[in-house]
Formats: structure tokens, sequence, C-alpha cells
């Protein structure tokens, strides 16, 4: 009858609790002692744990992180101006509860994405949506959901995302339809979803490059007015720690 129950929980893809129910058969010697509300608080408990793993695996993955960063391993000793205060008090994910952006610039190699993928993995693990883009492959998707007419529907799905992640800003210059594009997704997002932006150009750069002083002004004011700022500076971290030493690099 244990087998059937086992099965029959698979069968409704309760997983978790079928395997803690393998597991208490397995080791009758821990938990035969138990009352009956306590071992079927221990399913209970297993379900609920397998569920919310399941959860953060489908969240990681629907985010495409170009890189799989992870909060303990950010490095704090190169000297890049990354204050280990900052990022604990990022890590906790509050400004993602009040829709702030975080914006990070810093030249090639600084750790910039680095950075911000494991700010969205740490947020996926807290249950929340993320999507990493470059820049040029969102204006792209974006001008491709043009021609085949799903150009509003992939604005929702943007607008949806609890944090959108945008690299590579600012490396060149925009197109008058490509602010348009931009300007609508910041205007959808602002105030209800968090955006970090990525950029080797300081902040202080982001309005010339974007071109149209209106329309600068309105993505900006949207997106800056409620940020946090990390402003990376330093040797490139590839460099440094490249394991080919001078005399080994070719050419």
């Amino acid at each position: 009858m244990l087998e059937q129950t086992i099965t029959q929980l698979r069968q409704l893809k309760l997983t978790g609790m079928a395997d803690a129910l393998l597991s208490q058969i397995e080791q009758p010697g821990t938990y035969e002692g138990l009352a009956f509300e306590q071992r079927i608080q221990f399913l209970a408990d297993s379900e609920a744990q397998e569920r919310e793993h399941r959860k953060q695996k489908r969240l990681i993955k629907a985010a495409r992180f170009k890189l799989a960063a992870y909060a303990q391993d950010i490095d704090y000793l190169h000297p890049r101006g990354l204050q280990q205060s900052v990022m604990a008090s990022l890590l906790q994910c509050d400004w993602l509860n009040k829709a702030q952006n975080i914006l990070i610039t810093g030249p090639c190699g600084s750790g910039k994405t680095y950075i911000a993928c494991a700010l969205g993995h740490t947020a996926c693990m807290k249950g929340h949506s993320v999507k990493y883009y470059r820049l040029s492959r969102l204006l792209m998707m974006l001008t491709q959901s043009k021609a085949d007419g799903t150009y509003l529907k992939t604005l929702q799905a943007l607008a949806k995302a609890e944090v959108l992640i945008i690299d590579d800003w600012g490396l060149e210059p925009l197109k008058a339809v490509q602010r348009n594009d931009l300007m609508e997704l910041m205007d959808d997002r602002h105030g209800s979803a968090s955006t970090i932006m990525l950029s080797q150009l300081p902040t202080d750069q982001w309005h010339q490059s974007i071109g149209d002083n209106t329309i600068a002004d309105a993505i900006l004011d949207r997106l800056m007015h409620n940020a946090h700022r990390l402003k990376l500076k330093g040797e490139s971290m590839r460099k440094t720690r490249s394991s080919l030493t001078d005399g080994e690099h070719l050419g």
C-alpha cells in the first residue's frame, strides 16, 4: 500500500512529499516514534521546500544570465571601489521590493556583469523574476517584435519582469526608433519594477549617449531618480587574473 501511495504522490506531482515518505519508510528508527501529526507536517514541509527549489531553478533558467554568478563569490579584495557593506545591503533585495534601480558603471573588466548577475541570482533565489539582456540584443528583439506583430506583447512581458538587467549601455549611438523603444520600456517599468543598468560610461555621459535631449530627459528621469549607484574603477580583473605570463602572450 505504501508503494502505491508513493506512486500516486508522484503522479500528482507531489514529488517532495513522495521522497519524504520514502525517507520515513527507509528510516523507521527515526520516524516511527513521532506522532502522526508530526510525520504529516514533515511531508508537507518537504513538499513546500521541493516546490520552492523547483521555482528557483525555473526562475534562474528563465533569466538567461550571461554568467553563473553567486553572491558568496564576489571579490572584495580587488581594488575597484566595491564596498562590502553596500553589497550586503543590496543583496537583501529591499531595493527590489521598493521598485528601485541600480546603476553600475566602470571600465571594461571591472566586474559589472558579474555583480549584476549575482544580484539577479539572489533575486531569483528569493522568488523574483529576472531577465538579462545586452542592450543591442534587447533593441533587436523589440525591432523584430514590430515586424512580427508582437511588439505590445513583448513590452508587456518585459514590464512584468521584476528585475531587468540591461548590459553594455552606451556602447553605440541610439537611433530615433531605439530611443522611443527605451522610453516605452522605462515608462512601463517606472515605479513598478526594478532595472539594473550596466555601462562603461559614467552616468553624467548617459544623457549625451541617448542623443535626443527631450527623450533623454524622460528616460533618465525614470531611471536615475530612485537609483542606487555603484561606481567601479581600477585595472581590468580579466587582465590581473590571466593565467598567461607576459612571455606566454603571442604577438
